[in-house]
């Protein structure tokens, strides 16, 4: 037990103070997140606060950050709008109706889990993975640019004169901060000096420039002072339980929790790449929706993990998970406690901090590799990447996912081979090397001479794999060709779950297909229990 504290408590000097770093970048985040979703900024503060904490306690991978984020707020400004179009005169229910997405999305979340799906992110290919992450990148760049704005008459212009050089010069220390603290000594969390670096100067020096404060204000918000989260009693009152309501919140749920899902699974593996760990993905879905139910009943407005902040904590030391509970515990004591200290905060720092994060969740390799890998994977890479920077990330990887399944179907229904030989009685035989399946069933059908053939016939599956139901079908229907030209054919090396279908389709298979000690021994995709009844149409 005492080496066990011993291991665990090691790492707790640099789980506590990547924490705290997470909690400032989390001020701004969680606020912006909560304007463009339309709701009040402590919405998304609480949000971040009680995601991060469940999360962190009861998630799948220690040390990943989750709270708001901008792929679920981009979906809820819609939710929040058409919610409050559906009240009374002046009744504004859309945060009701937020509410309630975001627990049936929690829900959904631990269906997930339960059913154990959480392990298909495995079958997200790696230049899907390259373009979820270059994707994101460029996003949390772009989102950062809308930091060198201002509102004149209603409109945003970009900043001009000492307001720009001012903050560019501010954001620049911050990145020369955090690029050259780290070469001198490593015992320091670079991000959060520099926070506190640049924070000194600006209150210090009476630099006139944009913080969390005014950021907020400008936002229309009264500033982040705040209490406790409060149970949402009126989502009960305002909210009627009918089929009319699930129809409504339904789609979105199920898109919110899809995203939120993707996003944070997929947050898991680039941690896990990072660290060289392995987290637990249906743990993480369980967690994730359990953390969604009970910020919708406390009045947050649901989240994810949180790719820029997971990659500040790692980049801090944070390993475990008093990093991501000390985050969560943190920002609910600026909510409490600090809200006017943080109010000070510059965003220029927050903004430095920001850029670092794109710089190192960027895959440059991807440029180095352009020209190593095949084109296919190139154009999922862009494609992923353009998709999530101009829709959102579920949208992306579904996409890069289809591409990259079609991509390799089309690649293997190329590699299927016969290899004809004659015996010395004058049988015929066909030797196919290759994958077997729907992707392969015309050029396998094109190998074959029925007409001309001789009058026995032997195909040999040894270095072949049958791996659906289309290859079955083709198989019934080569055998069927054969036998109604009056031909004897027999089918060797099968696999014995491909022998039971066919049995069960017909008792002549018992004469064609030749048992044999050496039949491999790998299984059909498809359950023989559930194959179609109509394999039992075939007769012989």
């Amino acid at each position: 037990m005492t080496e066990f504290i011993r291991r665990r408590a090691a790492n707790a000097k640099n789980d506590i103070l990547s924490g705290l770093t997470v909690a400032l970048a989390l001020v701004p985040e969680a606020v912006a997140f909560a304007f463009v979703a339309g709701v009040d900024p402590l919405v998304g503060l609480y949000a971040a606060f009680m995601i991060g904490l469940i999360t962190s306690i009861f998630g799948g991978r220690p040390g990943m950050i989750s709270g708001a984020t901008g792929a679920l707020a981009v979906v809820m400004v819609s939710l929040v709008a058409e919610g409050n179009a559906m009240g009374a005169a002046g009744e504004q229910l859309g945060l009701y109706y937020l509410f309630a997405t975001v627990i049936l999305m929690g829900i959904i979340q631990m269906l997930a889990g339960v059913f154990k799906l959480g392990k298909f992110v495995r079958l997200i290919p790696h230049p899907v993975m390259m373009g979820f992450v270059n994707g994101l990148a460029i996003v949390i760049f772009l989102s950062q640019l809308g930091m060198f704005m201002t509102v004149e008459n209603g409109k945003e212009v970009w900043l001009s004169g000492t307001e720009l050089w001012t903050m560019i010069g501010l954001v620049t220390l911050t990145m020369g901060i955090m690029f050259g603290l780290p070469k001198l000594t490593k015992k320091l969390p670079e991000a959060l000096l520099a926070i506190l670096v640049v924070s000194a100067i600006v209150i210090f020096g009476n630099l006139d420039v944009a913080t969390v404060g005014s950021f907020i204000r400008e936002g229309g918000g009264e500033g982040l002072k705040g209490g406790l989260p409060q149970f949402q009693f009126d989502i009960f009152e305002k909210v009627p339980f009918t089929w009319q309501t699930l129809k409504f919140i339904g789609p979105y749920a199920l898109i919110l929790a899809a995203i939120g899902l993707i996003e944070s699974l997929m947050t898991l593996n680039l941690i896990d790449e990072l660290t060289e760990t392995r987290g637990n993905t249906n743990r993480e879905c369980l967690a994730q929706g359990g953390a969604n139910i009970v910020t919708g009943l406390f009045g947050g407005m649901g989240g994810c993990a949180m790719i820029g902040q997971s990659i500040i904590n790692i980049k801090g030391g944070g390993r475990t998970r008093l990093s991501g509970i000390v985050a969560a515990l943190a920002l609910l004591g600026f909510i409490l406690f600090a809200s006017g200290l943080i109010e000070q905060v510059p965003i220029a720092a927050l903004v430095g901090v920001m850029f670092m994060v794109v710089i190192g969740t960027f895959a440059w390799s991807s440029f180095r590799i352009m020209n190593k890998i095949p084109k296919t994977d190139l154009f999922v890479l862009i494609l992923v990447s353009g998709l999530t920077v101009l829709f959102d990330l579920a949208i992306a990887v579904i996409a890069g996912v289809i591409v990259s399944a079609l991509v390799f179907s089309w690649e293997n229904a190329k590699r299927i081979r016969a290899r004809k030989r004659f015996k010395d009685d004058g049988t015929k035989v066909y030797e196919i090397w290759g994958p077997l399946f729907f992707g392969s069933i015309k050029a396998f059908n094109d190998k074959f001479d029925v007409k001309n053939d001789p009058d026995t016939v032997e195909i040999d599956f040894v270095e072949s794999r049958v791996s659906d139901h289309s290859a079955l079908e083709a198989i019934f229907n080569l055998v069927e060709k054969y036998e109604a030209e009056g031909k004897s054919i027999k089918l060797k090396h099968l696999s014995e779950d491909c022998k039971i279908l066919l049995y069960k389709a017909s008792p002549k298979f018992r004469e064609v297909i030749i048992e044999d000690i050496d039949d491999p021994r790998y299984h059909l995709a498809a359950n023989p229990e559930e194959f179609p009844n109509s394999l039992s149409e075939y007769k012989f």
